[in-house]
């Protein structure tokens, strides 16, 4: 048997183990593994077990070892430790509560404020399920509390949760960047045009949802108190300093992207305990909840590693981009292609598991069309993004309904949601369209 045979039955089998639901890093590093094992056993045409052990473990263990000490890949923790430090010390809930103040008295001003809220909680904690989670507790219950349609208060926030793909820093960008060998910081200076025209895009679906049907956002009533506003722009000052520092420190050239997560690290803990909003036990738990976070991460990650190295040794990829070429597409026709396997994927993976299964053939097949992988990586999480929304598994839709239990079932999450899905899917096109939107920062850093 061939390896490009061999690498063909490994990849159906990794479908089919992650579609019974198999962890998706043990899936990818025992199909590889056993894949591998074979090829160097069947090398020479016959079965020869004792000869493939060694090749096996050496590929195996040096790819992961190699990953796991990858320098970029400590951004990880770092950014996974901000953001939960920065919640603890209640410095991206302030984002919310400015833009709720000003926000308020427009009609459906307080799930806007949501989605404002979920912008700047992504632009310092890096994950779309954990700002989802996050602003899921804050914000849909008193929107609910108030009167808003269930449909409004989840999918809004289960939407604004998806901009922590998109809007630096983010874990996906991080993954990407090391699995492609692309620079991480211009892929996070990438991300910040067509993250916030996701969040305009979001805030314009509300803006018309209400105005098309008034009853789903009742008037909120609160009375603000002179300099009221000024006051809560103030006391977001934290959140602002540490986005600066990040995405200005970067697009200055005064620090790299790990740097800049190490920083910024360190600038959340002082504020926090300046402010007295982090105690020790705040940041014990802050630890243990990176801690784990980040080992999932990592085992995805190692497992990855392994596949994509198996995936070089079996030529599966060459051979696809021999395909492609032979039937000549065009570059639009190609990348129509390529959205709608990541769209379909999208419904029924996670983004990470999607992102390690696709790339070892999808970055071949698009630097063989000279595009741009800066530009591609933008797109690719923008689509995954997407499919945190899309039934029937839209993860996002899943961490909000889990927070709001009965007030709001999934189908009525789902219905809201629509809505949103079709702003991303105008948002995506133009994104492609117009690649100067995801390469202009890029190209002006220092």
């Amino acid at each position: 048997m061939d390896p490009t045979t061999i690498g063909l039955i490994a990849f159906a089998a990794v479908l089919v183990l992650l579609a019974l639901r198999v962890p998706i890093a043990f899936t990818l590093a025992l199909v590889a593994t056993v894949a591998i094992f074979f090829i160097y056993a069947m090398r020479t045409g016959d079965f020869t077990p004792g000869r493939a052990i060694v090749p096996t473990a050496s590929m195996v263990f040096s790819n992961s070892f190699n990953l796991i000490h990858s320098y970029d890949l400590s951004m990880i923790p770092l950014f996974v430790a901000l953001g939960h430090i920065a919640y603890r010390a209640e410095i991206t809930t302030k984002i919310y509560y400015a833009a709720k103040v000003w926000l308020t008295h427009l009609p459906g001003g307080v799930a806007m404020a949501s989605v404002v809220g979920c912008g700047g909680f992504s632009a310092i904690t890096g994950s779309s399920i954990a700002c989802a989670s996050t602003m899921g507790r804050i914000c849909t219950p008193e929107m609910m509390r108030m009167g808003y349609d269930n449909r409004l208060a989840t999918a809004s926030v289960a939407a604004g949760g998806t901009l922590g793909s998109l809007i630096p820093p983010s874990v996906l960008f991080i993954i990407y960047g090391i699995f492609t060998e692309t620079s991480i910081s211009k892929l996070f200076l990438a991300g910040v045009l067509p993250g916030l025209i996701s969040l305009l895009g979001f805030v314009l679906v509300i803006a018309f949802w209400v105005w098309q049907d008034p009853k789903i956002a009742p008037p909120s009533g609160e009375d603000i108190e002179p300099g009221g506003r000024r006051a809560a722009v103030l006391a977001a000052w934290p959140a602002i300093l540490l986005f600066v520092v990040i995405v200005g420190g970067i697009y200055g050239g005064i620090f790299t992207a790990t740097e800049a997560a190490a920083v910024s690290v360190v600038a959340a803990v002082l504020i926090g305990v300046f402010q007295r909003q982090l105690t020790l036990d705040d940041l014990w738990q802050s630890f243990k909840e990176t801690c784990t976070q980040t080992a999932a991460i990592f085992l995805i990650a190692a497992g990855a590693k392994i596949f994509v190295a198996f995936i070089a040794l079996t030529g599966v990829a060459p051979m696809i981009v021999n395909a492609v070429t032979a039937a000549e597409p065009s570059v639009i026709t190609l990348m129509i292609c390529i959205a709608l396997i990541y769209l379909l994927l999208g419904m029924f993976l996670d983004p990470i598991g999607i992102m390690v299964l696709t790339l070892p053939l999808m970055i071949p097949l698009v630097e063989s069309y000279g595009l741009n992988l800066i530009w591609f990586g933008v797109v690719v999480i923008k689509l995954l993004e997407i499919g945190l929304i899309t039934p029937p598994v839209g993860l996002n839709v899943f961490v909000i309904s889990n927070v709001v239990g009965r007030d709001a079932p999934i189908d009525r999450i789902f219905a809201g949601i629509s809505r949103f899905l079709a702003v991303d899917i105008v948002v995506l096109i133009i994104i492609m369209v117009f690649p100067i939107l995801s390469l202009l920062l890029p190209q002006g850093m220092q």
